[in-house]
């Protein structure tokens, strides 16, 4: 296998569609509200929530590695990890390395931001930072923190520093369109968990399926899903986001395709596989079908 495609797959490179698709969301919001778009503040604000999500995977795969858990996980397509660490084919220190050069360029990029627009981007980064690096060693001991981590780390803090980066500002707009992918991530997260429940639990991770089972942990899954259509509807009944944005209600019959294989099929883990697919699609065309509603508006 080529040095490249596994670094690739280390990375998780399908993966990193989220990212493009949360920045596109406060790009979409700072269009509607007519600032102009600086290339330079926007390629770097792409290259910064980008090593965020690099950062995020790497530092995952490298402490599931030392953890063992790795050893232990059913693969998935869409969870267990990459297989790269406990086939051999990196170092681990190579790994970890990565993930430090990710946040030490992130800080840099930050930097320049506060050079350019003052200190407030500073709150949104130091979370960022934290989230990225205790994810997996301390966050995942909480069920709420770990249910709400990636959502918080994709939707409010990528989207509104994102904003920030383009704008010099915050915006309630930008925040309630940051919930969207915020509920989605959550939600990915949360039943790409399933598979994992057992091997999860052997290096003490207590995550919602973990904690609460699978049954009640698909309860949950419904009421994201719901968070995030109520979450655009409303935003757009306040007058905060334009009409057009709803265009990502097109995805509701996909949504409830996903809630229904989630109750149905929740301790079934074979089957929910498929479910997991769908869910990627979810999470990903929801947010920008609205992106591209508010950037027509």
């Amino acid at each position: 296998m080529s040095s490249v495609k596994t670094w690739l797959l280390e990375i998780r490179a399908p993966f990193l569609l989220v990212t493009l698709v949360s920045v596109l969301v406060a790009v979409s919001v700072a269009v509607y509200q007519s600032y102009h778009i600086n290339a330079l503040y926007l390629g770097l604000a792409f290259v910064g929530a980008l090593l965020s999500h690099v950062a995020v995977n790497v530092f995952n795969e490298y402490f599931d590695y030392k953890s063992g858990v790795d050893f232990k996980t059913m693969k998935t397509p869409f969870s267990g990890g990459s297989g790269v660490l406990p086939a051999g084919l990196l170092n681990p220190r190579s790994v970890y390395t990565l993930g430090i050069s990710c946040v030490a360029a992130i800080i840099a990029i930050g930097g320049y931001f506060i050079y350019v627009h003052g200190l407030l981007i500073i709150p949104v980064g130091m979370v960022g930072i934290i989230t990225i690096y205790f994810y997996t060693t301390h966050i995942t001991k909480s069920p709420v923190l770990c249910a709400i981590a990636p959502g918080l780390g994709f939707g409010p803090l990528m989207v509104m520093g994102t904003y920030f980066a383009l704008t010099g500002t915050y915006s309630l707009a930008a925040g309630l369109a940051s919930l969207i992918p915020g509920f989605l991530v959550s939600n990915l997260l949360l039943l790409n968990q399933f598979p994992d429940v057992e091997a999860d639990a052997s290096v003490s991770r207590r995550h919602f399926p973990i904690s609460i089972g699978l049954a009640k942990s698909s309860l949950i899954y419904t009421a994201l899903v719901l968070a995030a259509y109520l979450a655009l509807i409303i935003s757009v009944e306040v007058g905060k986001l334009p009409d057009l944005a709803l265009l990502g209600l097109v995805t509701l019959p996909l949504g409830l395709l996903v809630v229904m294989g989630v109750r149905k099929y929740h301790n079934r883990i074979e089957h929910l596989v498929p479910i997991m697919g769908r869910n990627v699609m979810l999470t990903l065309f929801f947010p920008l079908l609205m992106a591209i509603g508010i950037i027509v508006s």
